[in-house]
């Protein structure tokens, strides 16, 4: 069941929360933490959650289907209350050594993915007075090399959620978090250049999933903007 309209000064319920990438890494902390917290988990994933929670399995690249899926779950839900769309992916390689499918599906997933799930939602946010939560990451705000298409997306995430929050205001509200190293599988498949060093410092994925609900339970008029969380020594930043 969606959460009832906020009263201002009242902190939020959960209620229904559509989380991206919830089947694993910050996702799956996120969509843990709302269940602990009272509230209802809906995982937009392209693998299979291992949680139990309510799915819809999608490609994010298929922004028709992404958006599809968001209204079935609508339907089924009865409302909307959160969306937080912490689905990415990223093949590091320089951009010359990047072929144009790989480039184009990083950007896709990462950015028109995240703006398709949130086009969908929108109407049942808006009804609910509900919350956005983007996730763009420390690229977003810098770069490195070996991550055109990582930190174009995340550059584009971070410009899409400011310039959202200033046409929403009032109506939904809108977070970006933007996190530094967590200990999840993100890094498995790379070559071993492009892993955190066996020393690096990494984020505990729950421990930045608690952020996330901080924002999520925020009373209606009162917003956090944006969030910054990394591990105590981090490279990527500032």
């Amino acid at each position: 069941m969606t959460a009832d309209n906020p009263t201002p000064g009242t902190p939020r319920t959960l209620g229904n929360v559509i989380v991206t990438g919830g089947a694993s890494g910050l996702g799956r902390a996120v969509a843990r933490k709302v269940a602990d917290g009272g509230g209802t988990p809906w995982i937009l994933d392209v693998n299979p959650g291992e949680d139990g929670f309510e799915q819809e399995t999608v490609d994010l690249a298929d922004t028709r289907a992404a958006e599809e899926s968001v209204r079935k779950i609508v339907e089924r839900a009865g409302g909307l209350d959160a969306v937080v769309t912490a689905a990415a992916m990223d093949t590091p390689a320089d951009f010359a050594e990047t072929d144009r499918e790989t480039w184009e599906r990083i950007v896709t997933v990462n950015l028109f993915g995240t703006a398709a799930v949130v086009r969908a939602a929108l109407p049942a946010l808006s009804e609910a007075q509900g919350t956005v939560v983007t996730v763009a990451s420390t690229l977003g705000l810098r770069a490195l090399p070996a991550a055109t298409a990582y930190a174009a997306s995340k550059h584009g995430v971070v410009g899409f959620t400011r310039a959202l929050a200033m046409e929403v205001g009032g109506k939904v509200g809108v977070t970006m978090l933007v996190p530094g190293g967590m200990a999840t599988h993100f890094f498995d498949d790379r070559d071993e250049q492009f892993k955190p060093a066996p020393d690096q410092l990494l984020n505990d994925p729950a421990h930045v999933a608690e952020a996330v609900l901080f924002a999520l339970r925020q009373p209606a008029g009162c917003e956090v903007r944006e969030l910054l969380i990394t591990p105590s020594v981090e490279p990527s930043w500032p």
